[in-house]
């Protein structure tokens, strides 16, 4: 009998090895679809959709901030007077809005027409999106060297130096959001937009809708205090 269970000895250590590896293997494969996630089946995805809409509302607020302490700035040195001249905006400026209304608008379209599964609609709507917010940068442009050309520079007047300070700031965000953009249309391009679950189209829209309602109380505050 002792030489028998000398023998089987071996023979029960691998079983209880094999249940050992087991049982990690549960528990990551069920993760990996868990709850929140942006319906890829969990590929890639280890956070809920909520923590990434919350990181970016909490980017966004800095954001918020910044522009905020440059309006209010804005509106406190137009009220002091004296050397202020009131600027004549350029009249593109108004071309480069409907422009990044008219992306934000066809961004919507397209990222609807992801989550209804209408993939070759998404792509058209998403890259012509992308495209007038490509034109709106390319507008903004225009509208400093217009003023460069009439003299308008950075340090020609006070009213000068803020629009192109509040321009130049919101034109950044702009980059980043054309940035998103771009990539999504990639993901789109390579027939990747509906494996990610629209999670990025959707984190990209909401970013961009908040730029264009910035630039429109940038727009304002320039048109009412001048």
């Amino acid at each position: 009998m002792a030489a028998l269970e000398i023998r089987e000895a071996p023979a029960a250590a691998p079983a209880r090895l094999s249940e050992g590896a087991g049982g990690p293997s549960g528990p990551a494969g069920g993760s990996d679809g868990g709850g929140d996630g942006d319906g890829d089946g969990g590929k890639g995805q280890h956070l809920p959709r909520r923590t990434y809409f919350t990181a970016l509302w909490l980017a966004l607020a800095g954001s918020f901030m910044i522009f905020a302490a440059l309006a209010s700035s804005y509106i406190v040195r137009r009220g002091l007077g004296g050397d202020w001249q009131a600027l004549h905006l350029p009249p593109i400026l108004w071309f480069n809005t409907l422009a990044l209304l008219g992306s934000s608008a066809l961004v919507e379209w397209a990222r609807r027409g992801l989550a209804a599964g209408r993939l070759d609609a998404f792509r058209m709507r998403w890259l012509s999106g992308t495209t007038l917010g490509l034109m709106f940068l390319g507008g903004q442009g225009v509208a400093w060297w217009e003023l460069h050309r009439a003299g308008m520079t950075l340090s020609a007047n006070i009213s000068a130096s803020f629009f192109y300070v509040l321009t130049v700031a919101h034109a950044l965000h702009v980059l980043v959001g054309v940035g998103a953009l771009l990539y999504v249309a990639a993901l789109a391009l390579k027939g990747r937009a509906e494996a990610k679950g629209g999670l990025a189209a959707d984190l990209s829209a909401l970013y961009w809708h908040v730029l264009d309602g910035v630039w429109l109380c940038v727009l304002g505050l320039m048109l009412v205090w001048r």
